[in-house]
């Protein structure tokens, strides 16, 4: 009984604050770098997830999101081709700038756990690899954000990774596309639309 006396409370307390909710889905369009000993190509992958924010009273606001994007890439080695896929939860932290109601900018910071690496390849099915690759990622991202009506959002934006994303491989390795001591780094841009509430 508590715990529904204490729901009914807390709606017209979110009702009337002063937060924005939004949920949003997009294309990644993915890059790694640094990738000479592996061949890799860029490739594409989706993402999902939404957002909490105070509703901004200046230009400058602020704004926590949560997302779930799948990464990777395709690569080429001397005995087979695969495709590696890396899904992520994404912890981006942004300051936005609002010039308008309907456009705004970007920029700050994101943490990315790692919750899945596996690779497919001409060399047979499926396998797992994630202990080749580092669990927390962290880098900058900027974008920008525009409102054509009511409560509908799309958007673009740029994550750049500032950590390796892989760990250096044991000795007799070298396959799935994965190169020991050769460090290479996420770049994703999204393409996303979503709805404010």
């Amino acid at each position: 009984m508590k715990k529904i006396a204490l729901l009914l409370w807390l709606i017209p307390v979110f009702g009337n604050s002063q937060i924005t909710i939004g949920v949003k889905a997009g294309y990644n369009f993915v890059n790694v770098t640094k990738t000479a000993g592996i061949n890799a190509d860029s490739r594409s992958g989706f993402m999902v997830g939404g957002y909490i924010a105070p509703k901004p009273k200046k230009l400058i606001g602020f704004r926590t999101e949560l997302m779930l994007s799948r990464q990777g890439y395709d690569y080429k080695s001397n005995t087979n081709t695969g495709t590696v896929n890396l899904d992520y939860l994404l912890l981006p932290q942004l300051i936005t700038f609002n010039f308008s109601k309907r456009f705004e900018v970007h920029v700050g910071g994101q943490a990315a756990f790692l919750m899945n690496a596996a690779v497919d390849s001409t060399g047979g099915s499926g396998s797992s690899l994630f202990d080749y690759f580092n669990r927390f990622d962290y880098g900058v991202v900027g974008g920008v954000q525009v409102t054509p009506f009511k409560g509908l959002f799309i958007g673009g934006r740029m994550n750049v990774s500032l950590q390796n994303l892989n760990k250096e491989e044991p000795v007799g390795g070298g396959t799935h596309g994965f190169v020991p001591k050769e460090f290479i780094k996420n770049n994703v841009v999204q393409l996303y639309a979503g709805w404010r509430f």
